[in-house]
């Protein structure tokens, strides 16, 4: 039985404002400490946004981020770094995920498709909930999908569907289209709703996922939804994952199953968002 509950501007002045003086005037040593501190608050750091923070090149910031992880202080990672052994950049294949909490996706997947319509076109990202999303839609008739996963157009050959598949490159550990192209195809897209998977559900820093290519298609997909519905089991709350895709704020609904705590199902509901317990 399910619960449902209704429910850059002036670079400078950011910098001077984060209670950092410019770039060129910190000694690499330390730079390195002020972005272990960032590290420390945030839970991750990104090449890109230190750059900006510093006032250097984002070279400048990659050789700090190696120097760290060297001395033992950071875990690399491709865009960014970790705290040492962190397990937000586990990345595991599709094939183990599959493994992985099956019966809690099969009821939410079932719960998923109620809120499908005959006719309607629905966009479903990669990942094995989305997978089972994907079988129980075969149950409608005259929809239209868009999906970047493989796998999952793979699954709705055969059925009356027009099914849109974004292109793109390849990501092996999970059968996914990413980069550029994908990027562009889903501009042009407009769905009815988003199914979105996810790796990480934090209500402080957002839905992530483990790979920074996947974060940008997922946020593609986003911009392209009118509305946008988290799917993922409870065991993904309150962790995090290297790369954001969207701020909690951005949701409309969200189904997981009924071991959520209900702290966190209220947090949620109290920011106007839905949420259906399976």
């Amino acid at each position: 039985m399910s619960r449902h509950y209704p429910g850059k501007g002036n670079k400078a002045k950011s910098r001077r404002h984060r209670g950092y003086s410019d770039g060129d005037s910190l000694m690499a040593e330390e730079r390195r400490q002020k972005i272990l501190t960032h590290l420390q608050s945030e839970g991750r750091v990104i090449v890109g946004n230190l750059s900006e923070i510093f006032g250097v090149s984002q070279i400048t910031i990659r050789k700090d981020l190696d120097t760290l992880q060297e001395r033992g202080l950071v875990q690399r990672s491709h865009g960014g770094a970790l705290p040492p052994s962190s397990s937000a950049l586990f990345d595991p294949t599709l094939q183990e995920k599959h493994r992985q909490h099956a019966p809690e996706k099969q009821r939410i997947a079932a719960a998923a498709v109620k809120l499908v319509s005959v006719g309607s076109c629905v966009m479903l990202d990669s990942g094995t909930t989305t997978a089972a999303i994907a079988q129980e839609l075969k149950k409608l008739s005259s929809l239209t999908v868009i999906t970047n996963a493989i796998n999952i157009a793979t699954e709705l050959n055969g059925t009356d569907f027009e099914v849109i598949v974004t292109g793109g490159t390849l990501r092996k550990n999970s059968f996914s289209m990413v980069g550029p192209i994908a990027e562009d195809v889903l501009k042009e897209m407009h769905a009815d709703v988003l199914f979105l998977g996810v790796d990480g559900f934090d209500l402080e820093i957002g839905l992530t996922t483990p790979n920074l290519l996947e974060a940008r298609v997922n946020r593609a997909m986003v911009a392209s939804a009118k509305k946008v519905v988290a799917v993922c089991d409870a065991t993904k709350f309150s962790r995090r994952s290297l790369s954001r895709i969207i701020p909690v704020s951005a949701l409309h609904h969200v189904i997981t199953d009924s071991s959520l705590p209900d702290s966190i199902a209220e947090a949620l509901q109290s920011q106007g968002i839905e949420v259906t317990l399976v």
